[in-house]
């Protein structure tokens, strides 16, 4: 079916509001914005679906989310009548519709004979892997865009494990999905759903347990007691979910001078503050980092609307507050957690650190340094969860910390996605315990720079929207793989990792298989130098094809320089810009 014919179906629907055939009427004379609400229908993956709010096929609605869930209730009622007496688990953030997306998808499951429950108010996404886990439900639901701008919304998909669904079982939710006419999907009112038990109100019991346990993951208690008086920090929520269980559990754990933005601490999805809610952009920072220089202020830090992402801003020794990568904050982290456990005799002989492919090599370097494991996965949480899980059936391994370079982390094993509460907490204790030994958090990362040597990561993002934009990213792809690089700024590939054909490919054209991880639309290439690579991967909940660089050097300003330099030839050669 066209995108006309799709348009003109919605139009006629008897099941759409005067008012959302108002929206798609006031859009008829564009064809190119009709087309990309109508061209294709939106992507259900292994991260759920995320995608602009509005009417259509390519756009999220209360339609496609009523779809999405009769899919998860398809995928519960498969595995049986106790898979659907455990039930779901929905959590929602502070986002545009975000509530009404989380009180469908209720409707749906209740009339599909799961059993429901809802968080009483906005949740963030670890407590909502946590909760899933604690109540022993067969799945979870949770309605969020992460760090999207305000235009955006999202629903993810979560196993019995709290990690988010595998394959065959997403696939199980698409066929589902693809059955149903998106206006036939049947629901039952919320009232009577409540009323007759389908559907629970989770309230604050869970949230005590939560914070309890993240609480246990504290490696140096003292250090916080220690400077308790004079320590200083900032948090911003950018007006999401980690208001409340951040400020709470920096508060249990003894922080007295914790200064919380005003302005970025309601709920709030416009996000009238910033330009988009990401704790990647220093700009977000903007009144956190005037309220530092007014109070000395030792860190400042911010989460996401759904709180498993966390940016950090770090004074240097000029004064300047400088934002830290999350590749940076997580080789931090890495090194803090090892040599505390090491430092109070608890580090085990088992112990695993666990990244992605696109995560700094360097906190590789740390972990061998102090001799534990160092995994790496593909890129998203879930597979890092996958590992949790293995190594908690298996019990072969100890999990320390895992983390991404889109400035996700996770410490301990109450969840199994990113932790945005947990890793606040131990930043702020792990910046209290430099501080007892005089030193500041980029004091510290320098100490590593100096250890290990200057590694730097760079990561490109190109936005492609609307169907020629889905196009243009296939074909650099499919170009790469034709005509693949042989040189890059001067710089031979020497090996080619195709994580789609299973392949790595070495200069003179001889092969090897890839083993132990599953297919993925990403390919690596290492270059002659021995320490520079870059990797091309195409986002999977956004339209961007994605670059990803990284290197090593004497200093941190030549390791720089040669990245920006391997950027501007792989833009010009691969038709980026």
């Amino acid at each position: 079916m066209g995108y006309m014919e799709n348009y003109e179906k919605w139009l006629a629907s008897p099941v759409l509001s005067a008012a959302e055939k108002d929206e798609l009427k006031a859009v008829a004379a564009d064809a190119k914005e009709l087309e990309d609400r109508f061209y294709r229908d939106l992507e259900f993956g292994t991260a759920g679906m995320r995608g602009v709010l509005g009417m259509g096929t390519n756009r999220i609605n209360i339609y496609n989310v009523r779809q999405a869930s009769y899919g998860v209730a398809a995928y519960v009622n498969k595995e049986g009548p106790e898979a659907a007496a455990k039930g779901v688990l929905i959590g929602y953030d502070t986002r545009i519709m975000s509530r009404e997306f989380a009180e469908e998808t209720a409707k749906v499951l209740a009339k599909a004979g799961v059993k429901v429950y809802l968080f009483d108010t906005v949740h963030s996404v670890p407590e909502v892997s946590f909760g899933i886990r604690e109540l022993g439900c067969a799945a979870g639901v949770m309605v969020t865009a992460s760090h999207n701008p305000k235009e955006y919304n999202g629903y993810k998909v979560y196993g019995p494990d709290g990690g988010q669904l595998p394959p065959d079982a997403v696939q199980t939710v698409i066929d589902a999905m693809n059955s149903i006419d998106i206006f036939a999907v049947e629901y039952e009112e919320l009232d009577a759903a409540m009323a007759s038990g389908k559907v629970e109100v989770v309230g604050p019991e869970l949230n005590e347990k939560f914070l309890q346990i993240v609480q246990t993951q504290q490696c140096n208690p003292e250090a916080v007691k220690e400077v308790a008086d004079t320590f200083k920090l900032v948090y911003t929520p950018f007006h999401g979910t980690g208001s409340r269980p951040v400020k709470e559990i920096l508060k249990r754990i003894g922080f007295k001078n914790v200064l919380v933005v005003k302005e970025q601490d309601t709920p709030d999805g416009t996000f009238p503050t910033v330009k988009s809610p990401n704790p990647e952009n220093k700009e977000g920072f903007t009144i956190a980092i005037e309220m530092a220089k007014a109070n000395d202020v030792d860190v400042i830090f911010g989460t996401d609307p759904d709180c498993d992402r966390v940016g950090i801003v770090v004074g240097d020794a000029e004064g300047v507050y400088r934002t830290l990568t999350g590749n940076q904050t997580g080789a931090l982290l890495v090194d803090y957690i090892l040599r505390s456990k090491k430092e109070k005799g608890v580090l085990p002989a088992d112990g695993v650190v666990i990244k992605t492919i696109v995560t700094t090599e360097l906190a590789a370097a740390i972990a061998k340094s102090y001799g534990m494991e160092i995994m790496n996965v593909l890129t998203g949480f879930k597979y890092i969860g996958e590992k949790m899980t293995e190594f908690v059936e298996k019990k072969n391994h100890t999990f320390l910390i895992g983390f991404e370079e889109s400035y996700g982390y996770l410490v301990g094993n109450h969840a199994r996605d990113k932790d945005g509460v947990v890793a606040s907490m131990l930043i702020a204790e792990m910046a209290a315990y430099y501080k007892t030994k005089g030193k500041s958090l980029y004091e510290a990362l320098q100490d590593i720079y100096k250890k290990y040597g200057y590694y730097a990561e760079k990561t490109m993002s190109y936005t492609m929207p609307g169907k020629d934009g889905m196009e243009k990213m296939a074909a650099i792809l499919s170009g790469l793989r034709k005509n693949p690089p042989t040189n890059v700024n001067g710089l031979d590939v020497i090996k080619t990792t195709d994580y789609q054909e299973q392949t790595i490919t070495a200069k003179d054209g001889s092969q090897e298989p890839l083993s132990g991880l599953p297919k993925s639309n990403v390919l690596r290439y290492d270059l002659s130098d021995g320490k520079s690579y870059f990797i091309v991967r195409p986002s999977g909940t956004e339209p961007k094809i994605k670059l990803y660089l990284g290197t090593y050097a004497d200093s941190f300003d030549e390791a720089m320089a040669l990245i920006d330099a391997i950027v501007a030839d792989c833009e010009k050669q691969f038709g980026l810009k």
